[in-house]
């Protein structure tokens, strides 16, 4: 069960979440010129960060948003 749970949150919907986020991150960034991240920086926090919620905060966001792209999905297509 660990297992499942480990591969599915960790995994599946940081990667889905992360995604989301790159996508829509790209696009505000380059509408507003600003800097932009890299993929595994949306994945996995900003690179050599001294602050503790920049690699835990960015994968928990990730499957939050995930989870909520998932049910919207599950929504749609039930009704």
């Amino acid at each position: 069960m660990d297992f499942f749970q480990i591969v599915i949150g960790r995994y599946i919907f940081n990667y889905i979440g992360g995604t989301i986020r790159w996508i829509y991150g790209s696009i505000w960034r380059t509408i507003f010129n600003k800097p932009k991240f890299t993929y595994q920086e949306y994945i996995n926090g900003p690179k050599k960060s001294k602050d503790h919620f920049d690699e835990y905060g960015h994968q928990f966001n990730n499957r939050v948003i995930a989870i909520g792209f998932l049910g919207l999905i599950v929504i749609l297509v039930m009704r």
